[in-house]
């Protein structure tokens, strides 16, 4: 499933869901803004609406106070991005993007071998 680019202060409110939920607003407030001087409250309540419109977050209205969680996993959004950005620059490959890793040594050993396990894994599925 394609899902939408977030903004920067999106993700970092994303990134506080994933490492931790549910959470209530104040908390995530306190999180993204702890040492700002003026209250960055509405801020914080406009990106949890906008999240929530865009399918991303979900609010639970049972508690008191609201708690919000991620409705999709770091590894689906991420998994969403790269394949947006290979459609867009190659055409929708990732032979490119994986050969320039590989070759800039953004990859290691250890992940190589990973790969190729998940290379074996895949052939003997297709055979």
């Amino acid at each position: 499933m394609n899902h939408p680019q977030l903004a920067n202060a999106e993700l970092a409110l994303m990134e506080l869901l994933w490492s931790r939920q549910p959470r209530c607003a104040r908390e995530l407030r306190e999180q993204l803004y702890g040492g700002a001087e003026k209250a960055q409250h509405g801020t914080v309540q406009r990106l949890l609406q906008r999240l929530e419109a865009k399918g991303y977050v979900k609010r639970d209205l049972e508690p008191p106070v609201h708690m919000f969680s991620a409705t999709l996993t770091r590894e689906s959004y991420a998994s969403s991005q790269i394949e947006s950005l290979a459609e867009r620059l190659t055409g929708g490959s990732l032979a490119p993007l994986l050969t320039h890793l590989i070759d800039a040594r953004k990859i290691s050993p250890a992940e190589i071998e990973e790969l190729r396990a998940l290379l074996a894994k895949r052939r003997e599925a297709d055979a």
